[in-house]
């Protein structure tokens, strides 16, 4: 298989970046990092709930992991990723399954040594549920890698999504209703509908701790960043790290723009 985003011309333009951010942020910081952290993706099952077009398994399977499996809710977004996985001839199954709120496949339960959860536990009503669902699927010791954008950092309310004036107005989510309301009326209609949602959310630092305690799993690692990871595949920014905000519950969900997490299943 390839390894460098450029070179894959048959990839759709619009696909080609959401796809080649997810691979490269794979590539050169998530896998990386799990394997520093003693997970290694090497020889592991690993599925990833929020795949969309698949570019953080197509990563892994350049790594050498056993066996690969995407979910998404998003039909065309899973259209999208067997149409890359069979081009770049990468063996990955996709499913429409959603393992957050469905009865998991039995085949799949205890199947996996890594689930992946990126960007995606901030649009669930209820983490508590959502991370027992997915500890079914781990083996003993297996570990699920989750990361966020808390809620009350700049665009913890992803604002930017809405594609209007107000967009690239930081902490726009934070303001009063009304003033809220009339910021994101020109955004896109489905957009609205999620700021809103995860305005009545407001996933934090401290509802994921709390939640992956409730849901029986140790947190093995905490990693909080001012400057997002994925920020260098989409605007050529490095990493900056920000886990001197561990011990500020408070500021550390204003200030760190990404909460990262290993979570270990004790069962």
């Amino acid at each position: 298989m390839q390894s460098t985003v450029n070179t894959f011309d048959f990839i759709d333009a619009t696909d080609k970046y959401l796809w080649g951010y997810m691979y490269g942020l794979s590539r050169e910081y998530i896998i990386d990092y799990l394997e520093s952290k003693g997970v290694p993706v090497g020889g592991a099952r690993i599925i990833e709930i929020g795949c969309a077009e698949g570019g953080n398994l197509c990563a892994m399977a350049e790594r050498g992991a056993a066996e690969l499996v995407g979910t998404d809710i998003n039909e065309p977004r899973l259209v999208h990723a067997k149409q890359i996985a069979e081009k770049l001839g990468v063996d990955i199954t996709y499913s429409t399954h959603d393992v957050i709120y469905d009865q998991p496949l039995p085949e799949w339960i205890g199947r996996f040594d890594i689930a992946m959860l990126r960007d995606v536990i901030e649009h669930l009503d209820d983490a508590e549920i959502a991370l027992r669902n997915i500890r079914r699927l781990l083996k003993p010791g297996g570990i699920l890698y989750v990361t966020f954008p808390p809620y009350y950092s700049a665009f913890g309310g992803h604002q930017q999504t809405l594609v209007n004036w107000s967009s690239k107005v930081p902490f726009m989510h934070l303001l009063p209703k009304p003033i809220f309301e009339k910021m994101i009326a020109s955004g896109r209609p489905a957009d609205q509908v999620e700021v809103r949602r995860l305005r009545d959310i407001r996933m934090t630092t401290n509802k994921l701790r709390r939640a992956a305690d409730a849901a029986g799993y140790s947190i093995a690692d905490e990693k909080l960043y001012l400057i997002r990871p994925v920020y260098k595949m989409k605007f050529g920014m490095n990493p900056v790290g920000a886990n001197f905000l561990k011990p500020l519950p408070g500021l550390r969900d204003i200030v760190a723009l990404e909460a990262g997490y290993i979570l270990k299943n004790d069962g």
